[in-house]
């Protein structure tokens, strides 16, 4: 049941990133989409820290893990760089990091 409940989260977080994503690439070409994704997915691992092992696995694990991308992340770190967009790269760098950390401990709290 555990891996049924990852393949079923998974196989909805992946193609919400995408559309995630896409919507926000109508707007601006700076990495908008990864942050957001990053960071609800952030939220979600933190409120499903606590809960019961299948929604943990779907929600947590499947859907949050498919989600958020961390490669994605790094590409757009790095062309920035390329690009010598140094301002959009340290807001990137700093903000997913503060911000998800922060989204983390609010899902976290919001449960616990």
């Amino acid at each position: 049941m555990n891996t049924l409940m990852v393949i079923l989260g998974a196989a909805i977080g992946a193609p919400s990133r995408f559309l995630v994503d896409q919507y926000f690439r109508k707007f601006t070409d700076k990495p908008v989409g990864t942050f957001a994704v990053n960071v609800l997915g952030s939220f979600l691992i933190g409120a499903t820290f606590a809960t019961t092992e299948h929604w943990h696995d779907f929600l947590a694990i499947g859907f949050a893990g498919s989600f958020t991308t961390w490669s994605t992340f790094i590409l757009d770190l790095y062309l920035g760089f390329e690009l010598k967009h140094y301002k959009t790269i340290a807001l990137n760098l700093v903000g997913s990091i503060i911000v998800g950390l922060l989204a983390a401990f609010c899902g976290y709290s919001l449960v616990s």
